[in-house]
């Protein structure tokens, strides 16, 4: 009877080393330290109720992982945004690591697949849960910078992170006007004006519609409940158009 539990000990060893080696040629990248890698998905459920076999869970990663994640978020951030303030910045990577959005990247790379957890917390759903898999993003970011060191992290991040900071997909916490104005002194193109063309609706309910325009040229316009979102919307059409330009 012991022997059998060895065995299946053993099977479901090798298929968790398969799974992690499928893993490592999926994202490109092959780990020196196979362990931490593990250890990078190992829920204290896991080590709780694997006590023979001395296994560490992913907390202590994720405390790193959490750093190394601000670091370069914050230096892609600086570079990318050259005139945004320091409060506009902070906003912004609040936003690219907050943990709806370290869900969003773990669930791209199928990361809940790979979680080594207690069954207790298999069967509660503990694969799906949003807390967990951002955590286990984290602590991943600590095993890679750990391994192979920041240009490393880097380069992974810029395949995942980066590109959807381009694509705009934080630009709700975005100040456009901010970026409108670099853009155009950055080009020494000109004068930006806002204009309020409208005020509508009664007074618990007002749309007011802006335009932007430069030298006199009509760039975008925008609506919104207040003065300064119709700026923010017109100003974002008018990215949109200069963009498209370039």
């Amino acid at each position: 009877m012991h022997s059998i539990s060895k065995d299946k000990d053993k099977k479901i060893l090798r298929s968790i080393d398969k799974q992690f080696k499928d893993f490592q040629k999926k994202i490109g990248i092959e780990f020196i330290n196979e362990k931490l890698l593990k250890q990078a998905f190992t829920h204290s459920s896991y080590v709780n109720e694997h006590r023979r076999k001395p296994n560490e869970d992913n907390e202590r990663l994720e405390f790193l992982g959490d750093a190394v994640l601000e670091l370069t978020v914050s230096k892609f951030l600086f570079i990318k945004y050259p005139m945004m303030s320091e409060g506009e910045l902070t906003k912004l990577r609040a936003a690219v690591v907050c943990e709806p959005s370290l869900v969003s990247f773990a669930h791209e790379l199928s990361f809940g697949n790979l979680v080594l957890l207690g069954k207790g917390e298999e069967m509660t759903g503990g694969r799906e849960r949003p807390a967990l898999l951002a955590d286990v993003f984290e602590s991943f970011i600590g095993a890679l910078y750990l391994d192979k060191g920041l240009d490393t992290v880097i380069e992974f991040l810029e395949k995942i992170v980066f590109p959807k900071i381009d694509s705009g997909a934080f630009s709700h916490v975005m100040d456009f006007k901010s970026q409108l104005q670099e853009l155009v002194q950055r080009d020494g193109a000109g004068v930006i004006e806002y204009k309020i063309l409208q005020e509508k609706g009664p007074a618990h309910n007002r749309e007011f519609v802006s335009r932007v325009s430069m030298n006199g040229k009509e760039l975008g316009t925008g609506t919104g409940r207040s003065k300064k979102e119709a700026e923010q919307h017109a100003a974002q059409m008018a990215l949109e158009i200069l963009k498209s330009h370039m």
